[in-house]
Protein backbone atom coordinates (compact mmCIF):
# COMPACT_ATOMS: atom_id res chain seq x y z
CA UNK A 1 0.00 0.00 0.00
CA UNK A 2 2.61 2.26 1.01
CA UNK A 3 4.40 1.61 -2.76
CA UNK A 4 1.39 2.35 -4.38
CA UNK A 5 0.38 5.60 -2.62
CA UNK A 6 3.99 7.15 -3.36
CA UNK A 7 3.23 6.23 -7.01
CA UNK A 8 0.04 7.72 -7.37
CA UNK A 9 0.77 10.60 -5.51
CA UNK A 10 3.91 10.65 -7.49
CA UNK A 11 2.13 10.55 -10.96
CA UNK A 12 -0.57 13.03 -9.42
CA UNK A 13 1.99 15.69 -8.76
CA UNK A 14 3.65 15.59 -12.21
CA UNK A 15 -0.40 15.69 -14.04
CA UNK A 16 -0.82 18.66 -11.60
CA UNK A 17 2.58 20.28 -12.97
CA UNK A 18 1.18 20.01 -16.51
CA UNK A 19 -2.22 21.27 -15.93
CA UNK A 20 -0.73 24.12 -13.64
CA UNK A 21 -3.53 23.83 -11.06
CA UNK A 22 -6.85 22.51 -10.70
CA UNK A 23 -9.77 24.34 -12.02
CA UNK A 24 -11.86 26.07 -10.23
CA UNK A 25 -9.79 26.19 -7.12
CA UNK A 26 -6.90 28.81 -6.90
CA UNK A 27 -4.28 26.54 -6.09
CA UNK A 28 -0.79 26.17 -8.32
CA UNK A 29 2.19 23.89 -8.92
CA UNK A 30 3.75 24.58 -5.23
CA UNK A 31 0.51 23.56 -3.47
CA UNK A 32 0.02 20.62 -5.43
CA UNK A 33 3.69 19.76 -4.93
CA UNK A 34 3.72 20.46 -1.45
CA UNK A 35 0.55 19.07 -0.25
CA UNK A 36 1.59 15.75 -2.15
CA UNK A 37 4.87 15.72 0.55
CA UNK A 38 2.59 16.15 3.41
CA UNK A 39 0.58 13.48 2.62
CA UNK A 40 3.32 11.26 2.49
CA UNK A 41 4.64 12.21 5.62
CA UNK A 42 1.22 11.97 7.00
CA UNK A 43 0.50 8.30 6.18
CA UNK A 44 3.86 6.91 6.45
CA UNK A 45 5.10 6.28 3.17
CA UNK A 46 8.16 8.96 4.15
CA UNK A 47 9.64 9.17 7.31
CA UNK A 48 10.45 12.65 8.59
CA UNK A 49 14.70 11.86 8.07
CA UNK A 50 13.90 9.57 4.44
CA UNK A 51 12.05 13.20 3.57
CA UNK A 52 14.98 15.66 4.59
CA UNK A 53 17.52 12.96 2.97
CA UNK A 54 15.19 13.67 -0.48
CA UNK A 55 15.97 17.63 -0.01
CA UNK A 56 18.55 19.12 -1.74
CA UNK A 57 19.69 21.50 0.88
CA UNK A 58 22.52 22.87 -1.37
CA UNK A 59 20.44 24.13 -3.64
CA UNK A 60 17.70 25.18 -1.68
CA UNK A 61 19.77 27.44 0.43
CA UNK A 62 22.03 28.86 -2.53
CA UNK A 63 18.54 29.92 -3.73
CA UNK A 64 17.43 31.60 -0.64
CA UNK A 65 20.57 33.42 -0.44
CA UNK A 66 20.39 34.48 -4.35
CA UNK A 67 16.84 36.11 -3.51
CA UNK A 68 18.28 37.85 -0.70
CA UNK A 69 21.14 39.73 -2.39
CA UNK A 70 18.92 40.24 -5.18
CA UNK A 71 16.53 42.21 -3.35
CA UNK A 72 18.99 44.47 -2.22
CA UNK A 73 18.63 45.70 -6.07
CA UNK A 74 15.47 47.05 -5.58
CA UNK A 75 16.03 48.23 -2.37
CA UNK A 76 19.13 50.37 -3.58
CA UNK A 77 17.19 51.61 -6.53
CA UNK A 78 19.50 50.01 -9.20
CA UNK A 79 16.17 48.73 -10.94
CA UNK A 80 14.36 52.32 -10.91
CA UNK A 81 17.82 53.63 -12.08
CA UNK A 82 18.21 51.44 -14.88
CA UNK A 83 15.07 51.65 -16.30
CA UNK A 84 15.58 55.75 -16.40
CA UNK A 85 18.38 55.12 -18.40
CA UNK A 86 16.83 53.46 -20.69
CA UNK A 87 13.83 55.33 -20.95
CA UNK A 88 15.93 57.75 -22.17
CA UNK A 89 16.22 56.30 -25.46
CA UNK A 90 11.95 55.62 -25.81
CA UNK A 91 12.52 57.80 -28.88
CA UNK A 92 14.54 55.50 -30.32
CA UNK A 93 12.17 52.55 -29.52
CA UNK A 94 14.70 49.92 -31.64
CA UNK A 95 17.46 50.93 -29.32
CA UNK A 96 15.19 51.10 -26.51
CA UNK A 97 14.98 47.09 -27.70
CA UNK A 98 18.47 46.55 -27.40
CA UNK A 99 18.56 47.92 -24.27
CA UNK A 100 16.00 45.74 -22.65
CA UNK A 101 17.16 43.05 -24.07
CA UNK A 102 20.81 43.37 -22.83
CA UNK A 103 19.64 44.47 -19.56
CA UNK A 104 17.41 41.30 -18.80
CA UNK A 105 19.92 39.00 -20.29
CA UNK A 106 23.16 40.33 -17.91
CA UNK A 107 21.32 40.80 -14.88
CA UNK A 108 19.60 37.10 -15.38
CA UNK A 109 23.22 35.84 -15.54
CA UNK A 110 24.18 37.21 -12.30
CA UNK A 111 20.51 37.12 -10.51
CA UNK A 112 18.21 34.94 -10.02
CA UNK A 113 16.00 35.48 -13.35
CA UNK A 114 12.52 35.29 -11.63
CA UNK A 115 13.47 38.22 -9.18
CA UNK A 116 15.06 40.08 -12.17
CA UNK A 117 11.92 39.79 -14.52
CA UNK A 118 9.56 40.55 -11.15
CA UNK A 119 11.18 43.96 -10.39
CA UNK A 120 11.79 45.12 -13.69
CA UNK A 121 8.01 44.41 -15.57
CA UNK A 122 6.07 46.89 -13.36
CA UNK A 123 8.69 49.93 -14.28
CA UNK A 124 8.53 49.15 -18.20
CA UNK A 125 5.12 48.51 -18.59
CA UNK A 126 4.73 52.48 -16.38
CA UNK A 127 7.72 54.14 -18.58
CA UNK A 128 5.88 52.50 -21.87
CA UNK A 129 2.86 53.78 -21.18
CA UNK A 130 3.50 56.83 -20.24
CA UNK A 131 4.64 57.69 -23.58
CA UNK A 132 2.09 55.95 -26.10
CA UNK A 133 4.50 52.67 -26.74
CA UNK A 134 3.01 49.32 -27.11
CA UNK A 135 4.65 47.58 -23.89
CA UNK A 136 4.16 43.65 -25.39
CA UNK A 137 7.47 43.42 -27.72
CA UNK A 138 10.00 45.09 -24.95
CA UNK A 139 7.97 42.71 -22.14
CA UNK A 140 8.17 39.74 -24.30
CA UNK A 141 11.92 41.44 -24.83
CA UNK A 142 12.25 41.30 -21.23
CA UNK A 143 11.06 37.46 -20.65
CA UNK A 144 13.00 36.27 -23.52
CA UNK A 145 16.17 37.89 -22.69
CA UNK A 146 16.01 36.72 -18.78
CA UNK A 147 15.38 32.72 -20.02
CA UNK A 148 18.35 32.84 -22.31
CA UNK A 149 21.05 35.35 -20.23
CA UNK A 150 20.23 32.95 -17.63
CA UNK A 151 21.45 29.90 -19.48
CA UNK A 152 24.43 31.30 -19.12
CA UNK A 153 25.18 30.97 -15.41
CA UNK A 154 24.91 28.43 -12.98
CA UNK A 155 23.01 30.88 -10.52
CA UNK A 156 20.73 32.49 -13.21
CA UNK A 157 17.97 30.36 -12.91
CA UNK A 158 16.39 27.43 -10.08
CA UNK A 159 17.01 24.78 -12.49
CA UNK A 160 20.66 25.74 -13.26
CA UNK A 161 21.19 25.96 -9.50
CA UNK A 162 19.85 22.72 -8.99
CA UNK A 163 21.95 21.09 -12.19
CA UNK A 164 25.14 23.06 -10.33
CA UNK A 165 24.61 21.39 -7.04
CA UNK A 166 24.03 18.09 -7.93
CA UNK A 167 26.89 17.74 -10.25
CA UNK A 168 29.43 19.57 -8.09
CA UNK A 169 30.09 22.41 -11.29
CA UNK A 170 32.82 24.68 -11.29
CA UNK A 171 30.72 28.39 -11.87
CA UNK A 172 33.37 29.38 -14.85
CA UNK A 173 33.94 26.16 -16.51
CA UNK A 174 30.19 26.06 -16.80
CA UNK A 175 30.06 29.87 -17.99
CA UNK A 176 32.46 29.42 -20.87
CA UNK A 177 30.78 26.67 -22.75
CA UNK A 178 27.06 28.20 -21.77
CA UNK A 179 27.77 31.44 -22.65
CA UNK A 180 27.98 31.76 -26.43
CA UNK A 181 25.03 30.28 -27.09
CA UNK A 182 23.19 32.09 -24.68
CA UNK A 183 24.90 35.40 -26.29
CA UNK A 184 23.69 33.90 -29.80
CA UNK A 185 20.14 33.43 -28.14
CA UNK A 186 20.43 37.02 -27.10
CA UNK A 187 20.93 38.40 -30.18
CA UNK A 188 18.60 35.88 -32.00
CA UNK A 189 15.96 37.33 -29.29
CA UNK A 190 16.09 41.16 -30.41
CA UNK A 191 16.04 40.18 -34.10
CA UNK A 192 12.98 38.26 -33.97
CA UNK A 193 11.33 40.93 -31.92
CA UNK A 194 12.36 43.62 -33.93
CA UNK A 195 11.15 41.73 -37.29
CA UNK A 196 7.76 41.04 -35.74
CA UNK A 197 6.58 43.95 -33.57
CA UNK A 198 8.92 46.79 -35.16
CA UNK A 199 5.77 48.47 -37.82
CA UNK A 200 3.11 48.15 -34.60
CA UNK A 201 4.96 49.19 -31.39
CA UNK A 202 3.77 52.77 -31.47
CA UNK A 203 4.90 56.23 -32.14
CA UNK A 204 6.62 57.38 -29.04
CA UNK A 205 5.40 60.78 -27.29
CA UNK A 206 7.57 62.94 -25.67
CA UNK A 207 7.01 63.25 -21.36
CA UNK A 208 8.22 65.32 -18.66
CA UNK A 209 10.67 64.03 -16.39
CA UNK A 210 10.10 62.72 -13.26
CA UNK A 211 11.01 64.80 -10.27
CA UNK A 212 13.02 63.85 -8.22
CA UNK A 213 14.80 62.06 -10.87
CA UNK A 214 15.90 58.22 -9.15
CA UNK A 215 19.18 59.47 -7.84
CA UNK A 216 17.79 61.82 -5.36
CA UNK A 217 15.60 59.76 -4.17
CA UNK A 218 18.09 56.73 -3.35
CA UNK A 219 20.89 58.46 -3.66
CA UNK A 220 23.97 57.35 -5.70
CA UNK A 221 26.30 55.34 -3.01
CA UNK A 222 23.23 53.56 -2.47
CA UNK A 223 24.44 51.50 -6.51
CA UNK A 224 27.43 50.36 -4.77
CA UNK A 225 25.95 47.98 -2.12
CA UNK A 226 24.69 45.91 -4.66
CA UNK A 227 27.66 45.80 -6.93
CA UNK A 228 29.97 45.59 -4.28
CA UNK A 229 27.77 42.22 -3.40
CA UNK A 230 27.64 41.00 -6.96
CA UNK A 231 31.57 41.02 -7.08
CA UNK A 232 32.34 39.52 -4.18
CA UNK A 233 30.33 36.96 -4.77
CA UNK A 234 31.92 36.22 -7.77
CA UNK A 235 34.65 36.02 -6.26
CA UNK A 236 33.72 34.11 -3.67
CA UNK A 237 32.71 31.60 -6.79
CA UNK A 238 36.23 31.28 -7.50
CA UNK A 239 37.15 29.72 -4.51
CA UNK A 240 36.77 26.54 -2.82
CA UNK A 241 33.90 27.57 -0.53
CA UNK A 242 30.88 26.05 -1.70
CA UNK A 243 28.67 28.15 -3.22
CA UNK A 244 25.78 28.12 -0.88
CA UNK A 245 28.19 29.18 1.95
CA UNK A 246 29.18 31.90 -0.49
CA UNK A 247 26.02 33.03 -0.83
CA UNK A 248 24.31 32.86 2.41
CA UNK A 249 27.54 34.81 3.64
CA UNK A 250 27.35 37.77 1.43
CA UNK A 251 23.19 37.84 1.93
CA UNK A 252 23.94 37.97 5.72
CA UNK A 253 26.33 40.79 5.48
CA UNK A 254 24.20 42.33 2.43
CA UNK A 255 20.92 42.59 4.96
CA UNK A 256 22.85 44.84 7.73
CA UNK A 257 21.24 47.43 6.67
CA UNK A 258 20.32 51.47 8.55
CA UNK A 259 17.56 52.24 5.80
CA UNK A 260 15.59 48.63 5.03
CA UNK A 261 14.48 46.11 7.88
CA UNK A 262 16.02 42.93 7.75
CA UNK A 263 12.20 41.37 7.47
CA UNK A 264 11.58 43.45 4.07
CA UNK A 265 14.56 41.28 2.85
CA UNK A 266 12.51 37.99 3.63
CA UNK A 267 9.62 39.45 2.38
CA UNK A 268 11.06 39.94 -1.25
CA UNK A 269 11.66 36.08 -1.18
CA UNK A 270 10.04 33.90 -3.52
CA UNK A 271 8.76 31.34 -0.70
CA UNK A 272 6.24 29.91 -3.38
CA UNK A 273 9.26 29.06 -5.46
CA UNK A 274 11.14 27.42 -2.53
CA UNK A 275 8.35 25.41 -2.18
CA UNK A 276 8.22 24.18 -5.27
CA UNK A 277 11.46 22.62 -4.83
CA UNK A 278 10.74 21.18 -1.28
CA UNK A 279 7.26 19.37 -2.58
CA UNK A 280 9.41 18.11 -5.55
CA UNK A 281 12.57 16.92 -3.82
CA UNK A 282 10.10 14.53 -1.46
CA UNK A 283 8.29 13.29 -3.61
CA UNK A 284 9.92 12.73 -6.73
CA UNK A 285 12.77 10.97 -3.94
CA UNK A 286 10.46 8.91 -2.41
CA UNK A 287 9.12 7.47 -5.90
CA UNK A 288 13.07 7.22 -7.07
CA UNK A 289 13.80 4.92 -4.58
CA UNK A 290 11.04 2.15 -5.17
CA UNK A 291 13.18 -1.26 -6.51
CA UNK A 292 10.35 -1.03 -9.37
CA UNK A 293 10.92 2.31 -10.36
CA UNK A 294 14.65 2.43 -10.05
CA UNK A 295 14.93 -0.90 -12.08
CA UNK A 296 12.41 0.50 -15.13
CA UNK A 297 15.26 3.63 -14.73
CA UNK A 298 18.01 1.60 -15.15
CA UNK A 299 16.57 -0.65 -18.24
CA UNK A 300 15.51 2.58 -19.94
CA UNK A 301 18.87 3.77 -19.49
CA UNK A 302 20.42 0.46 -20.75
CA UNK A 303 18.26 1.16 -24.05
CA UNK A 304 19.50 4.58 -24.62
CA UNK A 305 15.79 5.58 -23.71
CA UNK A 306 17.06 8.93 -21.25
CA UNK A 307 18.37 11.86 -23.06
CA UNK A 308 22.50 12.09 -23.05
CA UNK A 309 22.94 13.76 -26.33
CA UNK A 310 22.32 17.10 -28.50
CA UNK A 311 18.60 15.78 -29.85
CA UNK A 312 17.83 13.73 -27.13
CA UNK A 313 18.40 16.27 -24.94
CA UNK A 314 17.28 19.25 -27.43
CA UNK A 315 13.50 16.79 -27.60
CA UNK A 316 13.14 15.91 -24.14
CA UNK A 317 13.60 19.74 -23.01
CA UNK A 318 11.29 21.01 -25.46
CA UNK A 319 8.74 18.68 -24.21
CA UNK A 320 8.71 18.33 -20.73
CA UNK A 321 9.56 22.09 -20.09
CA UNK A 322 6.47 23.12 -22.30
CA UNK A 323 4.10 20.22 -20.87
CA UNK A 324 5.62 19.86 -16.60
CA UNK A 325 7.92 22.94 -16.67
CA UNK A 326 11.67 23.48 -16.59
CA UNK A 327 12.08 23.14 -12.77
CA UNK A 328 9.89 19.89 -12.36
CA UNK A 329 11.69 18.58 -15.49
CA UNK A 330 15.26 18.90 -14.39
CA UNK A 331 14.16 17.50 -10.52
CA UNK A 332 12.73 14.53 -12.25
CA UNK A 333 15.65 14.08 -14.81
CA UNK A 334 18.10 14.08 -12.31
CA UNK A 335 16.26 11.79 -9.89
CA UNK A 336 16.24 9.55 -12.75
CA UNK A 337 19.84 9.55 -13.60
CA UNK A 338 21.44 10.71 -10.46
CA UNK A 339 25.14 9.79 -12.26
CA UNK A 340 25.10 11.83 -15.30
CA UNK A 341 28.17 13.20 -16.45
CA UNK A 342 29.23 17.07 -16.64
CA UNK A 343 29.05 17.22 -20.06
CA UNK A 344 25.25 16.22 -19.72
CA UNK A 345 24.57 18.16 -17.37
CA UNK A 346 25.76 21.84 -18.87
CA UNK A 347 23.52 20.48 -21.82
CA UNK A 348 20.41 19.64 -19.67
CA UNK A 349 20.83 23.17 -18.24
CA UNK A 350 21.44 24.87 -22.05
CA UNK A 351 18.80 23.18 -22.99
CA UNK A 352 16.22 23.11 -20.69
CA UNK A 353 16.52 26.78 -19.78
CA UNK A 354 16.17 28.12 -23.64
CA UNK A 355 13.03 25.21 -24.00
CA UNK A 356 11.27 27.25 -21.52
CA UNK A 357 11.21 30.48 -24.06
CA UNK A 358 8.95 27.71 -26.39
CA UNK A 359 5.56 28.96 -24.42
CA UNK A 360 4.05 31.22 -22.06
CA UNK A 361 3.76 28.10 -19.36
CA UNK A 362 7.34 27.02 -20.40
CA UNK A 363 8.82 28.80 -17.39
CA UNK A 364 8.24 31.21 -14.37
CA UNK A 365 9.72 33.90 -15.48
CA UNK A 366 7.29 34.12 -19.03
CA UNK A 367 4.47 33.66 -15.91
CA UNK A 368 6.28 36.57 -14.20
CA UNK A 369 6.00 38.61 -16.82
CA UNK A 370 2.49 38.08 -17.71
CA UNK A 371 0.74 38.50 -14.68
CA UNK A 372 2.59 41.68 -13.77
CA UNK A 373 1.82 43.24 -17.08
CA UNK A 374 -1.64 41.71 -16.24
CA UNK A 375 -1.94 44.09 -13.30
CA UNK A 376 -0.83 47.17 -15.20
CA UNK A 377 -3.24 46.96 -17.63
CA UNK A 378 -1.10 45.15 -20.53
CA UNK A 379 -2.26 41.87 -21.59
CA UNK A 380 0.33 39.40 -22.76
CA UNK A 381 -1.75 36.52 -24.24
CA UNK A 382 -0.87 33.20 -24.66
CA UNK A 383 -0.81 33.50 -28.72
CA UNK A 384 1.33 36.71 -28.30
CA UNK A 385 4.05 34.85 -26.52
CA UNK A 386 4.12 32.13 -28.66
CA UNK A 387 4.35 33.85 -32.01
CA UNK A 388 7.93 35.02 -30.77
CA UNK A 389 8.96 32.52 -28.34
CA UNK A 390 8.83 29.69 -31.40
CA UNK A 391 11.60 31.26 -33.70
CA UNK A 392 13.04 32.26 -30.50
CA UNK A 393 13.77 29.04 -28.91
CA UNK A 394 13.70 26.72 -31.99
CA UNK A 395 16.46 29.26 -33.40
CA UNK A 396 18.60 29.03 -29.85
CA UNK A 397 18.45 25.73 -29.09
CA UNK A 398 19.48 24.92 -32.88
CA UNK A 399 22.56 27.49 -32.54
CA UNK A 400 23.22 25.64 -28.65
CA UNK A 401 22.67 21.74 -30.10
CA UNK A 402 25.58 22.96 -33.55
CA UNK A 403 27.45 24.65 -30.48
CA UNK A 404 27.66 21.57 -28.19
CA UNK A 405 27.85 19.07 -30.73
CA UNK A 406 30.59 20.41 -33.21
CA UNK A 407 32.50 21.90 -30.39
CA UNK A 408 33.17 18.22 -28.97
CA UNK A 409 31.01 18.52 -25.29
CA UNK A 410 28.84 16.22 -26.26
CA UNK A 411 27.88 13.51 -28.54
CA UNK A 412 24.73 14.14 -31.18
Amino acid sequence: MSAWLVLGLFVVTYLGMAAGGVRGLRIDRSWIAATAAVLLLVFGAVSPAEAAHHLDAGALLLLLALMLISAQFDFSGVYAWLNAQLSHYAQRPALLLVGVVLLGGVLSAVLVNDIVAFALTPLLCHSLLARGLDPRPFLLALALSCNAGSSASLIGNPQNILIGQAGGLDFWSFTFIAGPPALAALAITYACIWWQWHARWGEPKAVAPEEPPVERIYGARSYLKPLLATLVLLGLFSTSLPREWSALLVAALVMISRRVDSRDYVNKVDWNLLLLFAGLFVVTGAALVLPEVSALAARMAEHGLLPQGVLSLATASLLASNLIGNVPFVVLLLGVMPALSEPVLVGLAVMSTLAGNLLLIGSVVNLIVAESARRQGVPLGFVDFARSGFPVTLLSMTVAGLWLGLGGWLPW
